[in-house]
């Protein structure tokens, strides 16, 4: 089957190491199920994967990809959960594509329990936008953060995955969300889906309950400044830096809580996507591409130059 994969580690180079081909299919475990890709997306997670971040040599090659919609050998129309109990990981789970293959292929094995039935009112590209990004998005404000007991909501860097899904959930909530961006393109883009854009280290009008962050070192300082007493600092990622500096009086002064996320549960994916119906609220797509032109998808989410998320639609 034709699928896109890991061929090799290019640390500084990641595109060089993706390569587009033919793979053999891996036989389908027991209670595990071969669903036919319909949609997939793209996750930064994918260009770790490509520098070798978390994919040793003695795994490759690797189909790559976490995120897809697909359809049953029955011919039920489902969104795969990507997460998989694996013990030899030390976080007692793993991604699709990083010890099992990916859903950047024709059709991708998973676990029976991981299937979610996809509802109607979510087509196949909206659906394959959710299982990474969206859900961390939701884990990150619903779970680690609190936001229900919030008014107001600090999404570091507009234009991610995680970023523009956090804006439009935490909008749809009822919150007041800041967003900070260099670029005035993305503050007028994230301004149009309910958000207050400001220039990064911009003074607030008032400290928020909730800190999305996945920027890093950049923003971290900002990040701390910004949050009310009792503040959530939630933090998913690291673009611009994991070397962050704590100011530990302001923590224990403002009674500050830090706190990791990644991804979410299967229960919350399923809430996730009920409150995108209920709400009306579909993901953000910055551009979607043919499975054909995969190679071009990866070139553009590499170049930063990316508002939502970066689309595959396998039947073009």
């Amino acid at each position: 089957m034709r699928a896109a994969f890991a061929s090799a580690a290019s640390p500084d180079r990641p595109l060089s190491a993706l390569t587009v081909g033919e793979v053999a299919e891996s036989e389908v475990p027991e209670g595990w199920v071969a669903v036919e890709v319909r949609a997939a997306s793209l996750n930064h997670h994918d260009l770790w994967s490509l520098r070798g971040v978390g994919l040793p040599g003695d795994r490759l090659p690797m189909v790559l990809g976490c995120d897809a919609a697909g359809v049953t050998p029955e011919g039920d129309e489902v969104v795969i959960y990507p997460v998989v109990a694996d013990r030899g990981d030390p976080r007692g789970m793993s991604l699709l594509s990083e010890r099992f293959p990916g859903t950047l292929a024709e059709r991708v094995a998973v676990p029976r329990d991981n299937l979610l039935p996809k509802p109607a009112g979510l087509s196949f590209l909206d659906a394959a936008c959710l299982p990474t990004a969206w859900l961390t998005a939701y884990n990150m404000l619903v779970t680690r953060g609190r936001v229900d007991l919030a008014s107001s909501v600090l999404v570091q860097g507009a234009g991610g995955g995680v970023a523009t899904a956090a804006v439009v959930l935490a909008a749809a909530m009822g919150k007041t969300v800041y967003v900070t961006s260099r670029d005035p393109g993305k503050r007028e883009k994230i301004a149009a889906l309910g958000a207050v854009a400001v220039e990064p280290g911009g003074r607030l009008p008032e400290r928020v309950d909730v800190v999305i962050e996945s920027v890093g070192q950049p923003t971290f300082d900002h990040s701390m400044k910004c949050a009310a007493p009792g503040a959530r600092i939630v933090v998913c990622g690291a673009t611009g830096g994991h070397l962050a500096t704590v100011d530990l009086r302001r923590l224990f002064a403002m009674r500050l809580e830090l706190l990791g996320s990644v991804m979410g549960t299967l229960p919350e994916l399923v809430a996730l996507m009920d409150l995108m119906i209920e709400k009306g609220i579909r993901p953000v797509i910055d551009s979607t591409y043919g499975f054909s032109a995969v190679v071009d998808a990866f070139a553009h989410l590499e170049s930063g130059d990316v508002f939502g998320k970066v689309a595959l639609d396998f039947l073009h």
